[in-house]
């Protein structure tokens, strides 16, 4: 079925919406964001521009820590191998190398900012995460890392005199014209759609798990970002990998809590409806093996005893212990009348983190000139086919000092005046059919979630694929007034390039299980790419760091 996909989501022109004119923007409002912001020069005008609250990002919810050899025990050498160990053989180890070596000193510089990290004797405590070799978790108020991270950084911003913040703005679109990004369509609040010009973009707009009707991300987190890169060319690419978290709390009706993986790091065992200790017939790594291990062995047992979830345990943990090292996850569990340390507590797996994005370079450049991009919305080369447990915070600290770093020269030596672009998109003509938008959207989560999950076959991601086609033949072609219905755009546009990916992924590597090609191939030692705003054709390549010797 052709594709009704269009550029621009809203019709505008120069003479008719209202502009604004910022040195960078930055669309985004998640640690990446913050980050990039505190690097941009002070003599340039900055604009921070964030679809909800500024607290209301995946940063925030981060339960785990921040991953960074801190102790003197430990070598940097040893976070690259675990690094390189549990993303598939698709990282690229110069990004790895790169990251892991300048983590001490991004959480140095959190702490200077006024970051509390759990402590012990005038260290900071360090915990241990699965697939992680060695103690190297910084972690705070237990399991409230990203709470207090993003405190202590939304302080720093709102120190900063030259730079805005703009809340409850949705970024509709990119603006492009030949020369590359310009800016930004943003609807305000006051304002409707606004023109942003800007010399420098960055893109920091986090996730994509409300692709999925199980998932630990908030409601914001809805492909924004992938999907408007794409829209104006850039590249994207690995979005057949989507890490699938092994343990949200399960209770039918009811929102789904992260359970963060620290609790098993901790000790805690999971369980069957039998009290099998099932990682056992698994990984020899037990609780501790990689995420993907984790929530395959998880979704394959439920399969083997027609159960819904599996449990966690922490009954033979001290009360007082698992009490102060996790109290946000002791008061959401008592919210349901469950005691973590007494009770067995019902997890199973639900979308977690969108390791798959926008191409970018080790400076957070993309293909399109005056775009770049930190964070989950981006394919960096760190992660490859999975992503080691708590090194999403660090990325965003790196590749956000990075980007805002390089856009702040950019924008820097740009010239002092602004042009405004004479790029103008009309409007189609109002469809007569009507979209139940929240009906439609309820729908491709479910279709993604039944078929484009931890499990994958060809028949299933085919269903998919049909099913998307024609739900976007309709929604794409509509000319939306409001955030719900530029939100389903979005995630139908990148649920469909995810599910072609997968079609095209004949293998099972990290977070990628295709139940009929179970093995790794060699052949599919790739990335898989989407270029120039086209579902179409799809190129594959090397990581980098493979390409000399390939």
């Amino acid at each position: 079925m052709k594709s009704n996909a269009r550029r621009y989501l809203v019709g505008f022109h120069p003479k008719r919406n209202p502009h604004f004119f910022a040195d960078v923007l930055i669309i985004g409002g998640g640690l990446a964001g913050l980050r990039a912001a505190i690097a941009i020069d002070p003599s340039l005008t900055v604009v921070v521009a964030t679809k909800d609250r500024l607290r209301e990002s995946n940063s925030q919810y981060a339960q785990g820590g921040i991953a960074g050899v801190l102790d003197p025990e430990d070598r940097f050498e040893d976070h690259v191998e675990d690094t390189l160990s549990a993303g598939g053989t698709l990282c690229h180890r110069d990004v790895v190398e790169k990251v892991v070596r300048e983590a001490p000193e991004r959480i140095r510089e959190l702490v200077g900012w006024g970051t509390q990290f759990d402590e012990a004797d005038g260290a900071i405590l360090l915990g241990r995460e699965g697939g992680h070799s060695r103690n190297r978790i910084a972690h705070a108020n237990g399991d409230s890392t990203g709470k207090e991270i993003m405190r202590a950084v939304m302080q720093r911003v709102r120190e900063l005199p030259n730079v805005i913040v703009w809340e409850n703005s949705f970024t509709i679109d990119l603006l492009t014209d030949d020369e590359g990004c310009r800016g930004a369509i943003v609807d305000l609040p006051s304002g409707g759609p606004t023109l942003v010009w800007a010399k420098q973009t960055i893109l920091c707009t986090g996730g994509a798990g409300q692709v999925y009707r199980e998932t630990t991300n908030p409601p914001v987190a809805t492909a924004d970002g992938q999907a408007i890169a794409f829209r104006a060319g850039a590249e994207v690419r690995d979005l057949e990998f989507m890490q699938f978290h092994p343990t949200v709390l399960y209770i039918a009706g009811s929102s789904r809590s992260l359970i963060t993986e620290a609790v098993r790091g901790e000790g805690a065992y999971l369980l069957d409806r039998n009290g099998h200790r099932f990682m056992q017939d698994y990984d020899p790594r037990l609780e501790l093996a990689p995420r993907d291990a984790v929530s395959r062995a998880i979704f394959s047992q439920m399969e083997k005893t027609r159960h819904p979830n599996v449990y966690l345990s922490l009954r033979h943990l001290d009360p007082a212990f698992v009490r102060e090292r996790f109290p946000g996850i002791d008061a959401t569990v008592r919210d349901f009348g469950f005691d973590v340390t007494r009770d067995l507590v019902p997890v199973r797996p639900g979308a977690h983190y969108m390791i798959g994005g926008v191409s970018v370079d080790m400076d957070g450049r993309t293909s399109v000139p005056g775009l770049w991009a930190a964070g989950e919305v981006t394919s960096s080369g760190l992660h490859g086919a999975n992503r080691l447990a708590s090194n999403s915070l660090l990325e965003g600290l790196v590749f956000g000092a990075r980007a805002g770093e390089q856009a702040s020269q950019a924008a820097l030596d740009s010239p002092e005046s602004f042009a405004v672009a004479p790029i103008h998109a009309s409007a189609p003509k109002p469809s007569e059919a009507t979209l139940d938008v929240d009906d439609l959207t309820r729908a491709l989560k479910a279709q993604m979630w039944r078929s484009v999950g931890v499990r994958r076959d060809r028949a299933a991601l085919e269903e998919a694929d049909e099913q998307l086609a024609t739900w976007s033949f309709f929604a794409l072609s509509q000319t939306f007034a409001d955030h719900a219905g530029w939100e389903l755009q979005n995630l139908l546009q990148v649920g469909t390039l995810m599910t072609r990916a997968a079609l095209l992924r004949e293998e099972t590597r990290g977070v990628h299980w295709r139940a009929d090609f179970p093995d790794l191939d060699p052949a599919f030692e790739r990335h898989i790419a989407f270029r120039g705003g086209a579902a179409e054709p799809v190129e594959t390549f090397l990581p980098a760091a493979k390409q000399e010797t390939a």
